[in-house]
């Protein structure tokens, strides 16, 4: 009975190593080998999709804000949520549009997004994409709820305030709303950079925003090295091949015909 016992034991236990290591693998393979940009080396393969490969913003925004909306409903499921709401978080740059092709997409997933938008554009992209938002009744809060509200009525806060052009400091509209995130007991998930972060460097001194999940496009950049979430995706499957090897992403291999890929939890 005792040897029995130890035998089984041992199962168990070679078991739960197989299946550390199989994580730990994955967790390599898909985390060290990839390449972290800098701001200049982000900016410069932007370019480089408009300019030499010939895609148009909404193109990659489309991509993008499909890929945040995909990896969000994997790590935050429709069944876990029940009757909350999302709240998407939009600036007015290029990390707002992604926000509400996002939020337009979770929409389409049977969830119920909310946005808050405070300053926005006059170009045209931009109005055609709240329009859209608007033609499928996803409300446009005039102003910030309270944290009281979101804790109640939220499950979860999507920040596509700033990209990965952003430079401090945090402009005064959006310093409720990163005040808000930062402090709230609501997960946040930010698309591409927390905002308010260093692009290279991570977090502020003074603390910041600490985004649950994170989902870098294109290509991580160097500030999500300091990411201590649960869920780290990858999302925006467009970049060429050719483009990929010259700036030797290493991106990890999307499965099958997804649109984002897991770089690395905690569970």
């Amino acid at each position: 009975m005792i040897v029995v016992q130890q035998i089984n034991r041992v199962s168990l236990f070679t078991k739960l190593l197989q299946r550390t290591l199989l994580h730990t693998n994955r967790f390599f393979s898909n985390c060290t080998m990839v390449r972290y940009l800098d701001q200049d080396e982000a900016i410069n393969i932007d370019v480089e999709l408009f300019n030499e490969y010939r895609y148009s913003v909404d193109q990659l925004m489309e991509l993008a804000g499909l890929s945040c909306a995909t990896a969000i409903a994997k790590c935050y499921p429709l069944s876990n949520i029940g009757n909350k709401s999302i709240l998407v978080c939009c600036g007015p740059g290029n990390n707002g549009g992604d926000g509400l092709v996002c939020a337009r997409h979770l929409k389409l997933f049977g969830y119920q997004p909310v946005v808050f938008y405070p300053v926005r554009t006059d170009n045209k992209l931009y109005h055609n994409l709240t329009q859209q938002c608007c033609n499928m009744a996803v409300p446009f809060l005039q102003m910030l709820p309270e944290q009281s509200t979101v804790e109640c009525s939220f499950a979860l806060i999507v920040d596509a305030l700033f990209g990965f052009s952003f430079k401090p400091p945090v402009r005064e509209a959006f310093v409720d709303c990163v005040a808000l995130m930062k402090n709230v007991a609501v997960p946040v998930a930010s698309i591409d950079i927390p905002s308010g972060w260093h692009v290279e460097k991570g977090e502020p001194e003074e603390g910041g925003i600490r985004p649950e999940l994170l989902i870098s496009l294109t290509a991580p950049k160097k500030c999500a090295l300091h990411f201590q979430g649960k869920y780290h995706y990858l999302g925006g499957r467009f970049v060429p091949p050719a483009l990929e090897q010259k700036y030797q992403l290493n991106l990890p291999k999307y499965p099958g015909t997804e649109c984002c890929v897991l770089i690395s939890n905690d569970k």
